[in-house]
């Protein structure tokens, strides 16, 4: 009995990383349909934003994600004020008065991250790849979609509407991913820096005129969508870019899907093999100094051959007496040891007074 379960003890321990790797997101090794994608040059936080109108206030939902690593909480927002530590992605609604120039954050939903030992929320990271797919809507397409699970909301209770985000990395060569960024779209409000304050309140109020709200709109998040036919410059040149955030399904299976989409090289599956790299991906020339080393041994290696020859072909020369200077390569070895010795005693008799006897 103990014998085996042993063996199982060995056997859990070698697939401990396939374990791991099923519940974490590695963004430098994220594979599928046998291709692997390295996105670790889009580490560190990304937003997107977006604002809908709503007379007399602005509603701006910033999603803020972290494809190698959990978000970090922010200092100057209080605790209700942010999602969930270790979260990957997080979703905070503004709402800016335009008449008291008022901004108060009225939302915050934690849509992804690993929470397994807070509150038994998986990760669980889900890659299809796009290139090849059955659906129609993807054939076209290369790249890889990202599913990610974990969120709840509101989050500490059990009965919470379940969260859910799909973030599509489409290959495009001509972008490296953070054209347009917003960095970390987190502001600070709560009260500690007037800065930030003033900082976001511009961002708050840049509403895009193709953004009106439909009149059949009733204002509830699930019926946002994206109108992509009616885009402005602004967010058509960002390569991070907001789908859709709505509430899916029926009933109890309800559950509240984001969508995103993220255009980048670092998608494309010939990136890794091409010759398109970024300046720190290119191999660095080799220096002066390596280049002496190899122009030394050459330029040694070719002496020695080629007075090897000359002492076969004159002298009818053969082993050691082949080699030019021989006599003297062959005592280097009793040069240095001659040598050494000599350092030795300097070393050891340098405080001493000779063979004289103090009287």
């Amino acid at each position: 009995m103990r014998l085996y379960q042993a063996e199982v003890s060995v056997v859990n321990l070698l697939l401990l990383p396939t374990y791991v790797s099923a519940i974490t997101l590695n963004c430098e090794q994220v594979r599928a349909g046998g291709h692997t994608f390295d996105f670790s040059k889009l580490g560190g936080p990304h937003s997107v934003q977006h604002k809908r109108h709503t007379p007399p206030s602005i509603k701006n939902t910033t999603y803020t994600l972290d494809l190698c690593r959990g978000l970090k909480q922010v200092e100057h927002l209080e605790k209700l004020e942010q999602c969930q530590q270790n979260a990957r992605v997080c979703a905070i609604e503004y709402n800016h008065n335009e008449v008291d120039n008022q901004t108060t954050i009225t939302e915050v939903i934690t849509m992804a991250g690993e929470f397994s030992n807070k509150n038994g929320l998986y990760l669980e990271p889900q890659y299809t790849r796009l290139k090849g797919s059955d659906s129609h809507a993807d054939a076209d397409k290369e790249g890889v979609r990202i599913e990610l699970h974990g969120g709840r909301y509101p989050f500490d209770d059990r009965k919470g509407q379940k969260q859910k985000v799909f973030l599509e990395m489409i290959c495009d060569m001509d972008r490296n991913g953070l054209e347009g960024d917003l960095g970390d779209g987190r502001v600070p409000l709560g009260g500690q820096k007037e800065e930030d304050r003033r900082e976001f309140a511009p961002r708050a109020t840049e509403v895009d005129l193709a953004e009106e709200p439909d009149e059949d709109n009733d204002g509830n998040e699930g019926d946002d969508e994206r109108d992509g036919d009616e885009e402005d410059d602004e967010d058509t040149d960002r390569s991070l870019r907001w789908i859709s955030h709505r509430t899916e399904g029926e009933d109890k299976n309800e559950i509240g899907v984001l969508r995103l989409e993220w255009r980048s090289k670092y998608a494309c599956e010939n990136y890794n093999k091409g010759d398109d790299k970024d300046e720190d991906d290119k191999p660095k020339g080799w220096g002066f100094f390596t280049w002496f080393i190899i122009i030394l041994f050459l330029a040694v290696a070719a002496y020695l051959i080629f007075g090897s020859w000359l002492n076969y072909n004159r002298y009818g020369a053969r082993g050691w007496d082949l080699l030019p200077h021989g006599d003297t390569i062959r005592d280097i070895p009793y040069i240095v040891k001659d040598w050494g010795r000599k350092a030795v005693g300097a070393v050891q008799g340098g405080g001493s007074r000779g063979s004289y006897s103090a009287l």
